[in-house]
């Protein structure tokens, strides 16, 4: 609960009142497994130069410790980084905050978005994440790629649901009632054939799909029955 009263305090500063978050998401964890990677490597590197080498070559040892601090000081601030980098997803628009000491926020207008895609690499599908690419009608676009989304799939149908008014079977808020073998249980349509079997219409001759009111409304058997023959008068009979 704290955590998430925390997430709340950090992403209202940018969210609107009466916006519905849909989804937000710190990006993977993948973005910084270089820099932590590279710290981790060189420690091992300075301990083994601070261990092998001889007095004469203390300096050695000790540039390789400086350079073990920068990298652990890149570590650091990339971590730090990483961890006030947000995705988010409303029912209104797309955001992206990113920037430790310059905050920056890319945004774009749900309704803007003409094409939503994907992207995931060999890696991204080992680590499980993905690349987002939107399109949109304007020229100029504030948030263009997303890179480093996590459970892109998720994330994918979750902002597509929200684009085109649909439920997500994902979406732990949508009632499991409403799906059935992974499909919508739609309200059923109305069937074509209703009364076709109505026993109003037994013995009028055959059923009739559709009736028009005003054959409903009156009856027209005189209408349809036999039609009087008429002989012509013989002029010889004159």
């Amino acid at each position: 609960m704290a955590a998430r009263a925390r997430r709340h305090e950090e992403l209202d500063r940018y969210l609107l009142d009466g916006e519905r978050l849909v989804t937000a998401v710190h990006q993977h964890w993948g973005k910084v497994a270089e820099p932590v990677a590279t710290a981790v490597a060189g420690a091992v590197v300075a301990l083994w130069v601070d261990a092998t080498v001889t007095h004469p070559l203390a300096i050695v040892s000790t540039a390789a410790w400086w350079v073990w601090f920068a990298l652990l000081a890149r570590m650091l601030y990339k971590l730090a980084e990483w961890r006030h980098d947000w995705f988010v997803a409303t029912d209104k628009r797309l955001l992206l905050f990113y920037g430790f000491i310059t905050r920056r926020v890319s945004m774009m207008p749900l309704s803007k978005v003409t094409d939503m895609s994907y992207e995931r690499s060999v890696p991204g599908r080992l680590l499980g994440y993905g690349r987002f690419v939107m399109e949109s009608a304007g020229q100029d676009q504030a948030l263009h790629k997303v890179n480093w989304v996590p459970q892109p799939d998720h994330h994918y149908r979750a902002i597509c649901a929200e684009i085109f008014g649909v439920p997500d079977r994902s979406n732990h808020d949508v009632d499991d009632e409403l799906w059935r073998d992974g499909l919508p249980r739609l309200p059923p349509l109305p069937d074509p054939y209703a009364g076709w079997d109505d026993p109003r219409h037994q013995g009028t001759g055959s059923p009739s799909l559709y009736r028009s009111p005003d054959l409903q409304a009156r009856d027209r058997s005189a209408d349809t029955g036999p039609i009087p023959v008429r002989r012509r008068r013989d002029r010889s009979d004159d």
